[in-house]
Parts: C-alpha cells; structure tokens; sequence
C-alpha cells in the first residue's frame, strides 16, 4: 500500500457548491474510485485550500488512473468539480491536484 496527498486552491465563491457536491458524491464515482484500487479516500479543507489523501493498494498506478480518467462518468464528475477548484501556481503542466512529498508517517 502507497499512501498519497496532493493539494489544490478551491475558489472561495465555489467553496459552498464544492461542499454540497461532496456531501452526495454520485455513487458511480465512488464505486470507480474502489475499482481503482484506491481506499480511505478523504478531502479536507482549511483557509482555501483543499487538502487530498488516499491510499492505493494496486500494482499499476498510471493503469488505474488511466482506468478512471476513461471512465465517462467520472470525466462528467471532474467537469462539475473543476470550475470550484484553482491549480497551485507551482504545479507540474499535467498535474492538476499538487502531489505532495510524504515527509513522515508513524502508524
């Protein structure tokens, strides 16, 4: 298992719409999330910014990914969240969520 955090800016005049989304993720892309091999999956959120953690538990990540970035659904998902988030002015040309560097982790 691989644990994962990333970060990105949430508009803050999107960040009520953003919440209400979240509160009722649609069940499809909750179940390709899974089907990814991915789990404890969890957003959280301070001063605007949106903080993301997961952890996976496949053996091909860019697979899975490509997996869910194929997934029509989930594309259609991405497209109502995208418009209440910002991307970090240091991320990567491909990246949109800032991956993080694990520093430290103690079970």
């Amino acid at each position: 298992m691989k644990r994962y955090g990333s970060v990105i800016k949430v508009r803050m005049e999107k960040l009520q719409e953003y919440k209400k989304l979240h509160a009722a993720v649609w069940p499809e892309v909750l179940e390709m999330i899974t089907r990814c091999n991915i789990r404890n999956y969890s957003i959280y959120y301070r001063d605007g910014y949106l903080f993301g953690y997961f952890e996976y538990i496949g053996t091909d990540f860019d697979a899975d990914m490509a997996k869910m970035a194929a997934d029509e659904t989930t594309r259609k998902w991405w497209d109502v969240c995208k418009p209440c988030q910002q991307q970090l002015e240091t991320c990567a040309e491909n990246e949109w969520w800032a991956n993080l560097e694990e520093v430290v982790h103690g079970d």
